[in-house]
């Protein structure tokens, strides 16, 4: 088994002694870090950690010299929807001159420009564009990702889509969940029928893709005109009765109670939201669901900005996501986000590393194996470049910090 040991860190950041699935309230607000470090990994796990100090003599196979730079887990992105055919930047320039999200979606664009193009694409060229993005991101820190359906809009093509993912998480070393969401948008042969669509995704696309293998998880756009809480709640039963954990897209354009409704389902996550009161984050108190912001897409889009102040005053935590998608986000970089929630959030840096690392991991499922460096936890993490402090992470939005990744303890990048 390969010994691969890193010494002289500066600071090991996001340490844990007893692992926790999730970090809630005024936690958020404090990361442990042992400074002047070693961090030993044998074969894809997390060995030990500590200071040089308490670093015995001991045979490695590699070592690494870490002088000046911090270690970090590897980010957790746990809403994305990467798995799509061109970009979007004509709609863009609609945004610049006025057009509002809905208002794009009315005529055909948005959602509906990205299913018809991704209708039109091979699984082949859709798998080596989606490929690319994913290096993209790795390069910027990123360990695991969670990708979602929702550019098919018929059942063919979103299953097309999960069989991009698939093949992804066979072929990428970073730990890929996949997520349908066939509710993403109505099509426009559905418009005044809506209820005929949700019926196909209860009675046709949900079944295949779990009988097929295809998903982890199941997700629905609950939102003013997109789906409603009613066909929110049928979706999710079936979804239910298949095995496929819910999370939702919810309350991005007004309070559609999608929240409540995440609540109710027992939803991993519920996403986006941007227009959350005092009744929302009621209803989260106590529950096992992750809200999760998706700082990319509300800075894109010119939205207001989801209240994690008051979310994380009231005693939950808080996972932070890149969105990224063709329309509203198109970026995968988490350190980016990071930032984001520095400067339009005023969140702390330990806050927003907690959001982005054990508690993104949450939301996706994975973080009693990611998120965080702990004795047994899979050896994501990545060697920054020289850097003063972990403050710095969030205030040098500009560049990338990122000098060496490993995955599994395997060097991918750097």
């Amino acid at each position: 088994m390969k010994r691969l040991l890193i010494t002289n860190i500066k600071e090991l950041l996001q340490v844990e002694r007893t692992p926790r699935a999730r970090v809630l309230g005024a936690d958020m607000a404090h990361i442990d870090t042992v400074k002047n470090a070693y961090l030993l990994v044998e074969g894809d796990r997390i060995a030990a950690f500590g200071s040089m100090e308490q670093l015995a003599s001991l045979q490695a196979d590699e070592v690494v010299d870490a002088s000046g730079r911090m270690v970090l887990p590897t980010f957790c992105d746990s809403h994305t929807h990467m798995v799509y055919a061109g970009s979007r930047e004509i709609e863009y320039i609609d945004k610049i001159r006025g057009l509002s999200y809905e208002q794009i979606a009315e005529r055909g664009g948005g959602i509906l420009n990205s299913a018809m193009r991704l209708q039109q694409t091979s699984e082949e060229q859709l798998y080596e564009e989606a490929m690319l993005r994913l290096q993209q991101m790795m390069a910027f820190g990123t360990g695991a990702v969670e990708i979602k359906s929702g550019y098919g809009m018929t059942v063919e093509a979103e299953l097309k889509m999960l069989r991009v993912i698939r093949r992804m998480r066979e072929t990428s070393p970073l730990t890929i969940k996949a997520t349908l969401l066939g509710a993403h948008g109505i099509p426009m042969e559905y418009r005044g029928r809506q209820e005929a669509f949700v019926d196909l995704v209860v009675n046709d696309m949900i079944p295949r893709a779990a009988g097929e293998g295809l998903a982890d998880y199941v997700d629905v756009f609950c939102d003013r005109g997109f789906f409603t809480v009613e066909d929110t709640e049928r979706m999710l039963e079936v979804g239910a009765k298949y095995g496929l954990r819910a999370k939702i897209h919810a309350n991005e354009i007004a309070r559609s109670g999608g929240i409540q409704v995440a609540v109710r389902y027992n939803a991993l996550s519920c996403d986006h939201l941007e227009y959350t009161g005092p009744d929302e984050i009621a209803a989260l108190k106590g529950a096992e669901t992750m809200p999760t912001v998706l700082p990319g897409a509300a800075f894109f889009l010119g939205m207001p900005c989801a209240p994690v102040r008051d979310m994380m005053d009231a005693g939950l935590g808080v996972a932070l996501a890149s969105d990224y998608n063709p329309g509203s986000s198109p970026s995968g970089n988490m350190q980016l986000i990071l930032s984001f929630a520095s400067v339009n959030y005023r969140m702390l840096p330990e806050e927003a590393i907690n959001a982005t690392t054990l508690n993104s991991g949450y939301a996706m499922g994975v973080s009693h194996e990611l998120g965080s460096i702990a004795v047994g936890k899979r050896a994501n993490f990545f060697i920054t470049i020289p850097m003063p402090s972990y403050e710095y992470l969030p205030y040098a939005y500009g560049e990338n910090k990122v000098q060496t990744v490993f995955i599994g303890g395997q060097r991918v990048v750097g």
